[in-house]
């Protein structure tokens, strides 16, 4: 499974982005996929995740009511639109996609990562 995140970039506190996460490659009959993310000399930490059949999410109390995962399943794509951006959301942000529907927030559960992409918030 190959992995292609996008999206990052600079913004200012109040401001929003949206990053997308492209799947190819080999297929599952179930799984989910997440969002994680990791600050400067911090430990990786899980932001939000998405049922591929279902659509159901689950999300970080840090993020909730200011970020959504969303998919498109024509195009196995996952995206992540973040409002209301704070300077501590600064981090690299990685998507992931394991096999199954039980959400984990450790990283160590997903077999398969995207190269990350970089988002900086502004005060």
């Amino acid at each position: 499974v190959q992995l292609q995140a996008s999206g990052g970039g600079l913004v200012q506190a109040g401001g929003s982005l949206r990053l997308s996460c492209a799947a190819s490659g080999r297929t599952f009959s179930a799984y989910l996929m997440a969002w994680f993310r990791q600050a400067p000399g911090k430990e990786r930490e899980f932001v939000a995740d998405i049922r591929w059949r279902s659509g159901s999410t689950f999300y970080a109390d840090s993020v909730k009511g200011r970020f959504t995962i969303s998919r498109d399943n024509a195009r196995n794509t996952v995206f992540l639109q973040m409002n209301s951006l704070k300077p501590e959301d600064t981090a690299v942000y990685y998507c992931a996609i394991r096999e199954g529907t039980y959400s984990y927030t450790e990283g160590g559960h997903y077999a398969y990562w995207g190269q990350g992409t970089q988002v900086t918030v502004q005060r």
